[in-house]
């Protein structure tokens, strides 16, 4: 996807790249973007769990383009299956800089998020959850 198209998925974070979240040459940490993705997948996965998740795999997490201080982080995600216990979710990171309208993708990856009972173990999720979109 290249940087002038539109984010897939719904807007379910946006955050401020602040100073303390970088390096001295003012690059975002990798860790602090995983980490705003991880916030987002947690959020929509509960949304559609109606409960509590936790993460259980992430593939394949490639930075494309940095994130400065200063930039908007937007997560949006995408619910592409729903099983027996689990939700995979796509994410995309995108910012928009402080200087300009023009948002840039700067990462993207698949989440598996695991519904929990209040002891941690896997539960099943609600009948009345979303059905899995079609995968095309």
């Amino acid at each position: 996807m290249e940087s002038s198209s539109a984010p897939n998925g719904e807007l379910t974070l946006r955050t401020l790249a602040m100073p303390a979240d970088a390096n001295p040459a003012g690059d975002i940490f990798g860790g602090w973007v995983m980490w705003q993705m991880d916030l987002a997948a947690f959020v929509r996965a509960n949304d559609v769990v109606k409960g509590r998740t936790v993460t259980v795999a992430v593939q394949e997490i490639v930075f494309k383009k940095p994130v400065k201080i200063g930039d908007t982080l937007c997560v949006y995600t995408t619910i592409e299956r729903i099983g027996r216990t689990s939700v995979t979710l796509g994410l995309e990171a995108w910012t928009r800089r402080d200087d300009q309208t023009l948002r840039e993708k700067v990462t993207e990856a698949k989440f598996t998020m695991v519904a929990v009972d209040a002891e941690g173990k896997p539960r099943p999720i609600a009948a009345d959850a979303p059905p899995s979109p079609a995968i095309a």
